[in-house]
């Protein structure tokens, strides 16, 4: 631990909980919280073995003790307004707190953004969107780092994405640090958007219980109309339920573990594709070790 004390603040032998929205209660070795760039840099030279997590908002993480590092990139939160609608911004900085951030600079464009538990490091790699609008429709370039420390920027012309898909979600071995935006004008109605979003959520969601929002991407149909006409809304393996308000959500009833959510992820799955020929593609990503 004394080692990993020069690169920012550590956790020893700590629960997961409260760093996965599933809040699955995995435990790892050490969790930290890299204080700067430079840190990063100088961590990345011990070859340690490391897992990057963001939110922990589109992840199923194992049941497994980790015996390893959990790398947390929450310190790199700087957010700078420049000329033209332009906007820097950590991968740490929750795309919730930049999309209130944005407004009150008079700049607007991430409304449908606002309810969205993720990090930007996390939105960037997973090309999160909701509302008919995606970040990458906002992205100028973005700064990531290779494990040998190296810093690129890429523009978006080199970015290959698409939906819930980018360049980062094809080498995962980058490290997101910083991500340019270009953004619009301001718009007075911004905070009604955000307000009438926050009320379609509350309605059609189930926000009261763990989850990592949208399980599968929407096909030719929405997935949750597709697993709702399968008829699998409330069915359940051990703490993990098809949720009866959204059927592509799959909620953590208090006691899920990983492999409940993960067979019950695959039987919507196999029920879905024997119904429908429609073979859903999976939106969470699951962290194994």
């Amino acid at each position: 631990m004394n080692e990993l004390l020069k690169y920012g603040d550590v956790l020893v032998d700590c629960s997961l909980e409260k760093y996965n929205t599933y809040r699955l209660k995995t435990k790892a070795h050490y969790i930290l919280f890299i204080k700067d760039i430079d840190a990063l840099k100088e961590f990345l030279k011990l070859k340690k073995e490391f897992i990057l997590l963001g939110n922990g908002s589109n992840v199923v993480l194992s049941d497994n003790y980790y015996d390893g590092i959990i790398l947390k990139l929450d310190k790199l939160n700087k957010i700078e307004y420049l000329d033209n609608n332009i906007v820097k911004v950590g991968s740490g900085v929750m795309i919730p707190k930049l999309a209130l951030d944005v407004i009150n600079h008079k700049l607007s464009g991430l409304e449908w953004a606002y309810g969205i538990p993720g990090t930007m490091g996390g939105v960037i790699f997973n090309n999160a969107g909701a509302y008919n609008e995606e970040i990458f429709s906002f992205v100028k370039d973005v700064t990531y780092m290779d494990l040998d420390g190296n810093i690129y920027t890429k523009d978006i012309k080199e970015l290959n994405y698409g939906y819930r898909t980018s360049y980062f979600k094809d080498n995962p071995q980058y490290i997101i640090l910083e991500i340019t935006l270009n953004l619009k004008d301001y718009n007075s109605s911004s905070m009604d958007i955000i307000k009438d979003r926050l009320e379609r959520r509350k309605n059609s969601q189930p926000l009261n219980y763990p989850s990592c929002g949208s399980v599968f991407r929407n096909s030719t149909l929405p997935a949750g109309k597709l697993i709702e006409d399968a008829g699998l809304k409330g069915v359940s393996i051990g703490g993990a339920s098809v949720s009866q308000k959204h059927a592509n959500f799959i909620i953590n009833n208090g006691n899920a573990s990983s492999e409940d959510i993960k067979k019950l992820i695959s039987l919507v799955h196999d029920k879905v594709l024997d119904m429908y020929n429609i073979d859903l593609i999976r939106e969470v990503e699951y962290k194994e070790w």
